[in-house]
């Protein structure tokens, strides 16, 4: 069976062709988004394998049926970007890394509380210049301060477990309640509470029709002046405009980001030698207490063998037509 893999970096290439030696797949790497004009580069292949930033939409999909794809396996736990209405009518189905390393997102979420707060990034420049003062680099004590997970899946989780060893009270919010979460202290509240006692609030939500801009400017004004933002799920979940207009009169007092709604003409390129036409992104970087990471919270080791492995097994259960236990199926 032939695997055609979009938006391959080489990091795909060599962890999928690790992970594939007990599998035996043929796969193909292409370093190009799936869309409506690179859909046509499928040929002979029975499955796809998609990441974040690829669109499959209703013409993509229509494009991927008549050139006999029976299966979109993401190599991701969101699927946001897939009409899956299209392709339950097409017969084509999709599975998806539902988890891989959580530990490896919530780590990262701790990196941008502790360097926004800290300010290690900015000391780490002074010191290269020589500059050893130590004004406007004050913090906080993450002791006993107030922090508001919005979403207690399974990186929201470890993430609160991370947050309990420093002292922090946890708060979360989330549709579904867990007794683990209540047998580590964390305390499940309202969104509106969750909004208004945070001192740093942490997106951890999948982006659906309901959370997109769930961060907005209505939301923004029920938190408190100076809360820290943190957002390592997808980049909709955060209003931009709304939250550009929230550091300029300070009511966001840090933002760390690690996705941004319009991160598809970005993230994952070096394009440090072309002039970057995203206004509102630009506008981010200009503010001190703005941190923006690439997408990379996912990327350790560890996770880029776990989502091989899923991925791959995903491809096999379908192969040899077992159930899917990580299939996407319409809600």
């Amino acid at each position: 069976m032939k695997i055609t893999f979009f938006s391959s970096k080489a990091y795909d290439t060599h962890f999928f062709t690790e992970m594939n030696e007990p599998f035996g797949y043929e796969l193909s790497f292409l370093d190009v988004h799936l869309n409506q004009t690179t859909a046509s580069l499928v040929q002979d292949s029975e499955v796809v394998c998609a990441f974040v930033n690829d669109k499959v939409d209703e013409t993509v999909v229509r494009k991927l049926r008549d050139q006999g794809v029976q299966l979109l396996a993401l190599r991701c736990a969101g699927f946001n970007n897939v009409d899956l209405s299209a392709c339950h009518e097409a017969g084509i189905r999709v599975v998806r890394v539902p988890a891989y390393s959580p530990y490896s997102v919530a780590e990262h979420t701790i990196a941008l509380i502790l360097t926004l707060n800290r300010k290690t990034h900015r000391a780490y420049n002074r010191v290269k210049e020589g500059n050893f003062s130590l004004n406007g680099l004050m913090g906080f004590d993450l002791y006993q301060r107030t922090v508001g997970l919005l979403g207690l899946g399974k990186i929201g989780n470890v993430t609160a477990r991370i947050l309990k060893g420093f002292g922090c009270q946890v708060l979360a919010y989330d549709l579904v309640q867990d007794d683990e979460a209540h047998e580590i202290g964390i305390e499940y509240v309202s969104l509106d509470q969750l909004f208004s006692e945070s001192d740093i609030l942490s997106l951890h939500c999948p982006l659906t029709p309901e959370t997109h801009h769930i961060i907005n400017e209505k939301t923004i004004q029920q938190m408190k002046k100076g809360v820290m933002l943190i957002n390592t799920g997808r980049g909709a979940l955060i209003d931009t405009q709304a939250a550009i207009e929230a550091l300029k009169s300070e009511h966001i007092g840090y933002l760390g980001l690690d996705v941004y709604e319009e991160e598809g003409d970005l993230f994952f390129e070096d394009l440090s030698s072309t002039v970057i036409k995203d206004d509102a992104f630009m506008r981010l970087l200009t503010f001190p207490n703005v941190l923006i990471t690439g997408h990379q919270a996912f990327f350790t080791q560890n996770a880029l063998q776990g989502i091989a492995q899923t991925t791959l097994q995903n491809i096999q259960d379908f192969d040899q037509q077992r159930a899917l236990k990580n299939e996407v199926l319409i809600s």
